[in-house]
């Protein structure tokens, strides 16, 4: 494993440990409470990370044995195990994760380092690199464990995190006619990301706010009340769903 891998396995383990702590404290009754994603509770979230794991690890099998192997057998057959799997007991659902995890980095450290160039697809979207595909494990794993609903908010994910991950999101509404037009602007930084449509003659709203208030944003983890608007209504315009 190169040391670009290295690290992205180094971070994927320590999200995972920060989930799995969280996950641990949960009672029963707390892993069956709604969890902050409409439709789910707790027992769906944990189980759709575990699941998650078993999935991409399919994705860097895929990539070792150069054989296509799909992440979920269907998009059916992936909502039937979240599912299945939601009414269990928290201490079954923290023994998922952490299995799936373990599985996940077993598979991760069998690659050699030319495969991780290899191409393979997600459930949707276009062929990547597999070395993306830790990418993805990272960001379910974070973005989840503030959707569990038990105290881990946007404001903790590492800056690193959030330096990696901001213009690529932001670059993920550029274009979009569902999107407001708008600049994005970083406290403390000269990037500015423009997303939405360009509308010639129409200057853009800028919004303006903590990295990882606009990210937290743009992927519907915050309402944006914290970012400050310039050009347009005073609170930030409605975003479309990420994905």
């Amino acid at each position: 494993m190169d040391d670009e891998a290295r690290r992205s396995m180094v971070n994927i383990g320590e999200a995972t440990d920060r989930l799995l702590a969280s996950a641990a404290a949960l009672t029963d009754a707390g892993a069956g409470e709604p969890s902050l994603l409409p439709g789910w509770t707790r027992g769906h979230v944990l189980t759709h990370v575990a699941r998650n794991g078993d999935g991409l690890g399919n994705l860097l099998r895929w990539a070792r044995t150069g054989v296509e192997t799909p992440m979920y057998a269907s998009r059916e057959a992936r909502r039937a195990d979240i599912e299945a799997g939601a009414g269990r007991s928290a201490a079954d659902l923290a023994a998922d994760v952490r299995a799936a995890a373990i599985a996940f980095a077993a598979e991760a450290a069998s690659l050699p380092d030319e495969a991780w160039a290899a191409q393979v697809r997600m459930l949707v979207g276009p062929p990547m690199p597999a070395r993306r595909v830790l990418d993805w494990r990272l960001r379910e794993v974070e973005i989840h464990h503030t959707d569990l609903g038990t105290g881990y908010l946007p404001a903790a994910w590492p800056a690193e995190f959030v330096a990696e991950n901001l213009p690529e999101v932001a670059g993920s509404f550029a274009g979009r006619d569902d999107a407001p037009s708008c600049v994005l602007r970083p406290d403390g930084s000269d990037s500015s990301w423009r997303i939405g449509p360009d509308q010639p003659g129409a200057p853009p709203v800028s919004v303006q706010g903590s990295a990882v208030g606009l990210l937290a944003w743009l992927i519907g983890r915050d309402d944006g009340s914290g970012l400050r608007v310039a050009g347009g209504d005073a609170v930030p315009p409605v975003l479309p769903p990420w994905r």
